[in-house]
């Protein structure tokens, strides 16, 4: 059986990043091998914990696991959890506030800067043809006055004078030695005495900036689109993150996409319905002729070849799906009445009507059988 990773952390399949890494942090206390000395059962679960925040934890690899599974990690180079050194390598942030002795090395060098998120709410229309759009984000830029250290320029940190530049402090509790970041420097080792005039020491500075991006056609409701280098500056040299756009497509007042499939509904007369007619229909690449037959019957169908929405991974098009709607009329003029009397008349002494009230008596009787 595949492995259910959300299930492992005890977490919803739409739990933010901040619940999940809660999940994992209360899971990684709990069977953390210092805690769990020699206990083989602990020792399972708490690579497990870390196989599945490893992947949960990381926004790419969970979009490939909640679309492909365990199998689209596989293919897109995941070979599995490694040793203990890989795990506590991997997530020093966290064991770090927790244990001492395997992560507790202070935090050095460049520091990446965070992701952001954007929603952008665009046409129909935009979303099937594809569009060029322009969106103004707030963020935090690195500070050009002091490349991102916080530090006024000509000026070197401090030795923090709590954790004297180890960036953590040891607390006994219990049986347990408790490594945590220090409260002074967080983790840094080392404090700003004379900060940057810019950016008051945060080596950061809040700007507004214009971004441009091609929405390609076919996109959809909840796709997202990453624009490397657009999100928050880093620090201490560290590289900016990403900018996540969420699309969220607007409905349209006539058009109903499922896939790459336009739905439409189409109305016709009564007269066009029975006698047929050559109607213009319109679809997402303009309007096209239609041939309606004689006796088109209400709710009947008509597909209309690729007229749906383009592939976003550049196969054939959707198609339009045309529904008939047939209009009765509401209210008729005494000589429209009479044409449907007469029409009626004609009907009986064909035999036609006859011969669809037939069919509906078989109907109803067979019904009634059934539940009798």
């Amino acid at each position: 059986m595949e492995t259910d990773f959300y299930k492992t952390l005890g977490v919803s399949t739409d739990a933010t990043a901040d619940e999940i890494k809660k999940a994992y942090r209360k899971l990684a206390m709990k069977f953390h091998p210092d805690k769990n000395p020699g206990d083989k059962a602990a020792e399972d679960k708490f690579k497990a914990a870390a196989e599945a925040y490893e992947i949960l934890g990381d926004l790419e690899k969970r979009k490939i696991y909640d679309r492909y599974g365990v199998a689209g990690l596989k293919d897109s180079g995941y070979s599995g959890p490694g040793n203990f050194e890989d795990i506590f390598s991997s997530f020093g942030d966290i064991f770090g506030d927790m244990f001492g002795g395997r992560s507790g090395q202070r935090r050095q060098g460049p520091i990446q800067g965070n992701d952001l998120r954007y929603d952008l709410g665009i046409s129909f229309m935009d979303a099937v043809h594809g569009a060029e759009k322009e969106i103004e984000i707030t963020k935090r830029e690195t500070c050009w006055t002091c490349d991102g250290t916080g530090l006024r320029p000509g000026h070197k940190p401090a030795t923090c004078p709590t954790c004297k530049g180890h960036g953590q402090v040891v607390h006994a509790q219990g049986f347990f030695r408790v490594q945590t970041a220090c409260p002074k420097c967080h983790g840094e080792g080392t404090i700003i005495t004379e900060p940057c005039n810019d950016c008051q020491g945060a080596g950061l500075t809040k700007k507004t900036k214009k971004v441009s991006l091609k929405i390609p056609a076919g996109i959809d409701t909840g796709a997202r689109m990453r624009l490397r280098g657009e999100g928050e500056g880093g620090r201490k040299g560290g590289s900016p993150g990403d900018l996540y756009v969420i699309m969220h497509v607007e409905p349209h007042e006539f058009f109903l996409r499922e896939g790459n499939d336009i739905h439409c509904l189409f109305p016709l007369t009564m007269v066009q319905a029975a006698l047929g007619a050559t109607v213009e229909v319109p679809t997402i690449n303009g309007a096209i002729q239609l041939v309606i037959p004689a006796g088109t019957q209400p709710e009947q169908v008509f597909t209309l070849k690729g007229e749906g929405v383009p592939s976003l991974r550049g196969g054939s098009p959707g198609n339009m799906i045309v529904e008939i709607k047939v209009l009765i009329p509401k209210k008729l003029s005494s000589r429209e009445k009479e044409l449907l009397t007469e029409f009626d008349t004609l009907q009986k002494e064909s035999g036609a009507a006859q011969e669809e009230e037939g069919f509906f008596k078989k109907i109803f009787h067979k019904f009634t059988d059934e539940n009798s």
